[in-house]
């Protein structure tokens, strides 16, 4: 997925009332961007950290800068990171329509934002006259805690991830496949795990949905000032 060019880079300031992000421009202006993360962004959203923004074209935005990406140095080695929690969709959607992903090929339709379940919409469903319509269900991982490079969801409390899980589980119960896919925006991490100390609730709710048949895929990605792409599947460690 290409991002908005040319991005323009700057410090955070502070990130507050969630959507929004006050950051300091190189040439030292000193904007508030829209953060569209409702998570809590934990672990990547350093006050002093290295960002960088878009601007958006349209003169009717209240705010013409978004947030895209930030540059995370606890580690090893920096590593960026999309904090864009709208991008994960258009990655994936991406990635199945050139094959990316082994698993969520061979189908002949795609469709997009289908509702299903109890007033639910389904990221990305997946029919062929052959076989079972897949159910694709798509979740923004940011999080790191660790140094030997676990990735954790969720970051907060998310009742509406644990009810897409029991919306799934049901697609399983139709003879369908449901296939929960966690992209990480980011390259510097080695498997994934639920965040059990941050929402026992989903981390419980995750094993019963494996348990019912729903499938489980991690992909992290390729994130560069111009382009995030998915990389390479990793393990889930329940």
């Amino acid at each position: 997925m290409r991002l908005p060019c040319p991005l323009i880079p700057g410090t955070l300031i502070k990130r507050y009332k969630r959507f929004l992000a006050d950051i300091t421009l190189e040439t030292g202006e000193k904007i508030t961007a829209h953060c569209a993360n409702p998570g809590s962004m934990m672990n990547v959203a350093p006050e002093g950290g290295r960002v960088w923004v878009s601007r958006s074209a349209s003169k009717t935005r209240k705010l013409p800068f978004s947030w895209e990406l930030v540059e995370i140095t606890e580690f090893d080695r920096p590593a960026l990171v999309g904090i864009n929690t709208n991008n994960p969709n258009k990655i994936a959607f991406e990635a199945v329509e050139k094959g990316v992903i082994p698993e969520l090929t061979g189908y002949g339709t795609l469709r997009r934002e289908i509702r299903y379940g109890e007033n639910s919409r389904i990221d990305i469903l997946l029919e062929d006259a052959s076989k079972p319509d897949c159910y694709v269900e798509i979740k923004n991982v940011s999080l790191r805690r660790r140094a030997d490079g676990l990735a954790e969801f969720p970051d907060s409390v998310t009742a509406r991830g644990l009810k897409h899980l029991r919306e799934l589980a049901r697609v399983v119960e139709d003879d369908k496949r449901a296939v929960m896919l966690f992209v990480i925006q980011r390259s510097d991490c080695t498997a994934l795990a639920p965040a059990h100390d941050l929402d026992p609730a989903y981390a419980k709710g995750l094993t019963k949905a494996v348990e019912a048949g729903v499938e489980v895929l991690v992909w992290d990605c390729e994130v560069t000032t111009t382009e995030i792409v998915l990389r390479r599947a990793l393990p889930l460690q329940l």
